[in-house]
């Protein structure tokens, strides 16, 4: 569905209704008031009737979520994105999971209002919500500003005071925002259906008893790699195996038996091999991009996202992308809960599947191998940001790569490949090299992403080709879910 084809229509169609039902008024509907204040409701507060003697409404009745903008949702990712710089032991796999389950849960919130669309409630396994309710006395903003302190509440872990308090801050700010204008009584009703959709979504998370314990204990003692040529290992402690289980946490639409694999280039010590040449192409782009501080450095620590305290993690990167398409294409709210409720099950699934490769053809990071048959002082790009050398958990497919690509497939799915978007994630950092990025397609951004593990001297050539590759499958399988309700 290519949502920005639509919109115009959309708000042409709104703009005539309410047009033609003042028209016995005789009143000028546009003299006082902007297109987008329609598109918000109107200066009256939400509904587009006009406030009681008190100042307020009664509340929202007949406010579609198409007509509202999607500030909301960009801000309270952007909130995400800074919390989630600060996760600790969250990274990738339960940063992807939360992802998921907080955008279900803002979309579960607001589908009442959302009259091309149903809820997820029966048709994921296991997930069966109450959704249903009087919409006439409910402000969708409100809604969701309460849906999203909960569920950010509880999904981010391991978070500084601070920062946590933070989330209760923004609450709170926003509120003020959007409730001047409304009564008490949809305040609180507003306030309570969110945080009753919020809880009802948590509940469904725990009841994924796997993954609540993986997330509490991400790097097993239990956990020993077996041994075998070629194989990942760990050298020190703080590189045990990082969710070395995850296979069997839950996916929302396509499941880790359904996902498939290519196996891995055989390992060979022998220098005119495919494995080998592999590993030497790590060791050079690696050194020269680090000698000559050239562009395939920018492009390797651009996309790095890698280390807690510095950068969000590689899931939540397309959570930033997305904020900015939002802004870019000028999406509706329905249409931004849309997308990232596709968004969040493609990168959680993404992480399934992929741990499930990484931990079953177990192939070793190149800087193992080339330091024992290439250069015993060979370093990764990556070092010099964490205080190892590289991420703790086997090469074998890329989870930079299946990410970039299940979160490009899904945006394909909605605007189509072609764009021209320049990615500011990490636009004014100084401790690496963040500096903007221009792209005009989503496949060229993500192949870009992917590959950048190589001059980072993390991963070969073949770990970044089968991330991609199982990335889109995901997306596949997540672009064919609808949610749309069927005509007639």
């Amino acid at each position: 569905m290519r949502y920005y084809n639509l919109r115009w229509l959309v708000l042409l169609l709104s703009l005539f209704i309410l047009l033609q039902s003042c028209a016995d008024d005789e009143t000028d509907l546009l003299g006082d008031e902007t297109t987008e204040e329609l598109r918000r409701g109107g200066r009256s507060g939400g509904d587009g009737r006009p406030p009681n003697d008190d100042g307020t409404n009664q509340g929202p009745q007949g406010q579609e979520v198409a007509l509202l903008p999607n500030e909301i949702v960009v801000e309270w990712m952007a909130l995400f994105l800074e919390l989630d710089r600060y996760a600790e032991g969250m990274r990738p796999n339960a940063t992807a999971r939360a992802i998921a389950y907080i955008n279900l849960a803002a979309y579960e919130t607001a589908v009442p209002g959302m009259t091309e669309f149903m809820s997820n409630s029966g048709m994921i396994p296991g997930f069966n919500i109450n959704t249903q309710r009087n919409n006439d006395n409910v402000d969708w903003n409100v809604a969701l500003n309460a849906c999203y302190a909960e569920v950010m509440d509880h999904f981010l872990i391991n978070l500084p005071r601070n920062l946590r308090n933070s989330i209760e801050q923004t609450e709170e700010n926003l509120s003020s925002e959007l409730t001047s204008s409304l009564s008490r009584e949809v305040i609180e009703d507003s306030r309570s259906w969110g945080r009753s959709v919020a809880r009802q979504v948590i509940d469904f998370a725990r009841s994924d008893e796997e993954a609540e314990r993986q997330i509490r204990d991400p790097q097993p003692q239990s956990y020993e790699p077996p041994v075998g040529e070629g194989y990942w290992t760990y050298s020190a402690e703080q590189e045990r195996a990082l969710f070395p289980y995850w296979q069997s946490v839950r996916t929302f639409i396509i499941s880790p038996d359904e996902t498939t694999t290519i196996p891995p280039i055989p390992y060979s010590e022998d220098p005119s091999s495919e494995y080998f040449q592999q590993m030497m192409e790590v060791y050079t782009v690696n050194n020269t991009a680090r000698e000559e501080d050239n562009e395939q450095l920018w492009i390797a620590e651009f996309w790095s996202d890698d280390v807690t305290g510095i950068t969000f993690s590689p899931p939540s990167r397309q959570i930033s992308i997305s904020n900015q398409l939002m802004k870019y294409y000028n999406l509706n709210l329905e249409e931004a809960l849309h997308l990232n409720l596709k968004l969040g099950f493609a990168l959680n699934d993404a992480a399934v599947s992929t741990w499930k490769y990484k931990y079953e053809h177990m192939v070793m990071r190149p800087n193992v191998f080339i330091h024992e048959f290439i250069d015993p002082d060979f370093q990764t790009n990556l070092y010099r940001l964490i205080p190892w050398p590289n991420p703790t958990f086997p090469g074998y497919p890329s989870g930079h790569s299946a990410f970039a690509s299940a979160a490009a497939g899904v945006f394909q799915g909605f605007f189509g490949d072609q764009t021209d978007i320049t990615d500011i994630s990490h636009e004014g950092r100084t401790e690496f090299r963040g500096m903007p990025r221009r792209f005009t397609s989503f496949n060229t951004m993500a192949e870009e992403n992917g590959y950048s593990r190589i001059p980072l001297g993390v991963h070969v050539k073949m770990d970044c080709t089968e991330g991609l590759r199982l990335g889109y499958e995901i997306s596949n399988a997540v672009n064919s879910y609808d949610v749309r309700r069927l005509e007639g």
